[in-house]
């Protein structure tokens, strides 16, 4: 038993990250929230503890006697990256054993893709952040959980967990669309379910041994043309491609209208279209460029366990449908 804290608790792989380490009864965890604690239900173990994460002094005090820190900030929402650092020096001189940042998504290549991830670019910084930390001497154990893009996404919608919320990207299957870049259909792509990401995580909280500093977490490797064989096959009717030309989209132009309008608590509502379009363009480079397609390190070292594999999610997600 140890004890755990999740900076940004309220976030919805946080809770489910959370859910999972509930269920094993084997630690003590501290939930560090911005919101009222008493809005959140009681859970065996947990404390919600309110933060604004502006003290330094104050998160060492919270910090202590805790042995695993998982952040879940959303990077895009933290200019500079400062808030994380913050939070990256108090975890520190608290004296915490094992750190996660808020990584949760692409693989290493993304330091090469953050001209058209923009939006993800603090995961890059707080890598090279805690790469020096570690340079003379190792200060903190660390691990940047990359587990590709959410299988779960494929069932919107449909919402296939308890808390993450589903949107739809460039496969559409409830329409039986796909937006794809013309000539890249055999560009893998890593999806894992939320789940699979919850179970890895609190078996790694568990794991005697060193944890990787990249840490992959593979559910399922596949291309764009492997997985719109399988949605056909299983929806009995063959998914309608849209191929997009690299050239237009290196430029900045999304010429078509059936990308998706990604309506997020964190965009403006004056801000959606223009959203939508920049980041439907950044994931089909990102994804031709091999961004969302990851390692396997702890597939590896949890060789036991099972993921869950496209044809089942999406038989199981569309039920059958044809």
């Amino acid at each position: 038993m140890v004890t755990i804290a999740i900076a940004g608790a309220t976030s919805q792989l946080a809770r489910e990250v959370l859910d999972a380490l509930v269920a094993t009864g084997k630690h003590k965890i501290i939930a560090l929230i911005r919101k009222n604690p008493n809005d959140f239900p009681p859970l065996p173990g947990v404390q919600w503890i309110q933060t604004t994460y502006e003290d330094k002094t104050e998160l060492v005090r919270l910090l202590q006697g805790v042995h695993t820190l998982l952040c879940f900030y959303a990077v895009h929402l933290d200019p500079g990256s400062e808030t994380q650092k913050r939070l990256i020096d108090a975890a520190v001189e608290a004296g915490v054993k094992r750190y996660a940042p808020s990584e949760w998504s692409t693989g290493e290549k993304l330091k090469e893709s953050t001209d058209v991830l923009a939006w993800y670019a603090g995961k890059v910084e707080i890598s090279q952040y805690l790469e020096n930390f570690n340079q003379q001497k190792k200060v903190l154990e660390y691990t940047k959980f990359q587990p590709g893009a959410f299988m779960n996404f494929l069932a919107h919608p449909r919402k296939t967990s308890k808390h993450v919320s589903t949107i739809s990207l460039q496969i559409d299957l409830q329409n039986r669309t796909a937006l794809t870049v013309d000539g890249r259909l055999d560009a893998e792509i890593t999806y894992t379910t939320v789940q699979d990401i919850a179970n890895v995580v609190a078996r790694a909280v568990d794991y005697e041994g060193v944890w990787p500093t990249v840490g992959g977490i593979r559910g399922h490797k596949i291309t764009a043309r492997q997985l719109l064989d399988i949605a056909g096959r299983v929806l009995g009717q063959p998914i309608r491609v849209e191929l997009l030309k690299m050239e237009d989209l290196a430029a900045g132009e999304l010429k078509t209208e059936n990308y998706p309008r990604l309506d997020l608590p964190s965009i403006p509502e004056d801000q959606v279209e223009a959203f939508s379009k920049t980041a439907t363009i950044g994931v089909l480079i990102s994804i031709s460029n091999g961004v969302w397609n990851v390692s396997d390190e702890w597939n590896r070292l949890l060789p036991d366990y099972e993921f869950t594999q496209i044809e089942d999610f999406i038989r199981t997600a569309w039920g059958g449908e044809k």
